[in-house]
């Protein structure tokens, strides 16, 4: 894989991550635990792990859930930024290990990709609810689908 193809999806699924700070870190573990990536002899070879898989997988749920309380605060804010921050590095670093290049580059590019992820996904729920008076559940019934399929079709890459 190029190192070109290699940013971009760093950047991608740290975007992902932008969206549902959760969702990416699930999709890796199962994608790692599916053999799809590998990351065995590296520092992030736990979310290869089936117990990694299903904690995630759960949390991420709770996440999906959660999202659409009327009390949630905005992704934007400090505490969510900096969870999105966390995971997208998290995953950017473990696409960058799959492909044999730094686990450094790929933690910058995710959390790159996740704060541009999350400021975007914000602001395009903000206006489409608000400027088109779309259901904001119908549309983060659709974000979800497009963080979770999105997820997937990073992973399938490689």
């Amino acid at each position: 894989m190029s190192l070109f193809a290699v940013i971009a999806l760093s950047l991608a699924i740290g975007a992902i991550a932008g969206l549902r700070s959760l969702t990416a870190p699930a999709v890796v573990s199962w994608a790692a635990q599916w053999n799809w990536i590998n990351l065995q002899n590296s520092h992030l070879e736990f979310l290869g792990s089936i117990r990694a898989a299903w904690i995630l997988t759960a949390l991420a749920l709770g996440e999906l859930v959660s999202d659409k309380l009327p009390f949630t605060p905005a992704r934007t804010k400090p505490g969510g930024l900096l969870a999105r921050i966390a995971t997208g590095g998290l995953c950017g670093g473990a696409l960058c290990v799959t492909a044999g290049e730094s686990v450094i580059l790929g933690a910058i590019l995710g959390a790159i990709g996740a704060v541009a992820g999350a400021f975007a996904g914000y602001e395009l729920r903000h206006r489409l609810v608000t400027k088109r008076n779309a259901s904001d559940l119908v549309v983060a019934l659709i974000e979800d689908a497009v963080a979770i399929g999105g997820a997937f079709l990073i992973l399938s890459q490689f």
